[in-house]
């Protein structure tokens, strides 16, 4: 009879992979369901829990979830700072087109000033056709290659990102926590990702 070889796991363990480890080293170790994981000849990382036999071993059920991986904090807030950069472009566009029609200094000083609050809506406007459409995100996530879907790796429904672009004054209140939630969080869920259901994510692991 053929001898099979032990299959050999390599953990990423604080953002970084060790190993590799056979099942009986594997059995000592702080496994969590959602503990990322490679065998040889997988093209990337799983889930723990995707794994049958850490199922067995362990006694997780099989959890639903996006087979790629989350989007970091950087690369959320870097992208966002695009948006508002196109926006703002937007905004100075609309308020030259205006000024052709205000010829009072002080007007047009008042109209860019009253005008202002239309940026967060045009923002929130725009995030929820963005995220529910075919692309996944703004222009700015979609420069980054990273996309918003929910917990299955799915597009978003247009009710889900209603849902998620409201519930984003929770991460802003109190001092933005809910979006530094993202470093305490497997997922990298800001509030407002956990109120919608959804994830922020990116091609790979590592």
């Amino acid at each position: 009879m053929e001898h099979q070889e032990p299959i050999a796991y390599t953990v990423v363990v604080n953002g970084k992979p060790e190993g590799p480890y056979d099942l009986d080293s594997i059995k000592k170790m702080n496994i969590l369901p959602g503990t990322f994981m490679r065998t040889p000849g997988m093209d990337d990382y799983k889930e723990a829990h995707e794994f049958p036999e850490l199922r067995a071993l362990f006694g997780f059920s099989y959890e639903q979830t996006a087979p790629q991986y989350f989007a970091s904090f950087d690369q959320r807030l870097l992208a966002a700072v695009i948006d508002y950069f196109v926006l703002m472009l937007v905004y100075i566009l609309l308020l030259l087109i205006g000024f052709m029609f205000i010829g009072d200094k002080d007007q047009r000083i008042m109209t860019g000033v009253l005008l202002l609050p239309l940026i967060p809506v045009l923002k929130f406007i725009y995030g929820i056709f963005a995220e529910c459409s075919a692309r996944q995100g703004t222009i700015g996530k979609r420069l980054l290659n990273i996309k918003v879907t929910d917990m299955g790796g799915k597009r978003l429904s247009f009710g889900m990102a209603v849902t998620r672009n409201m519930a984003k004054i929770l991460s802003v209140l109190p001092l933005f926590f809910g979006y530094l939630y993202i470093f305490l969080n497997k997922k990298q869920q800001s509030w407002h990702d956990i109120a919608a259901n959804t994830l922020v994510i990116k091609d790979r692991l590592i």
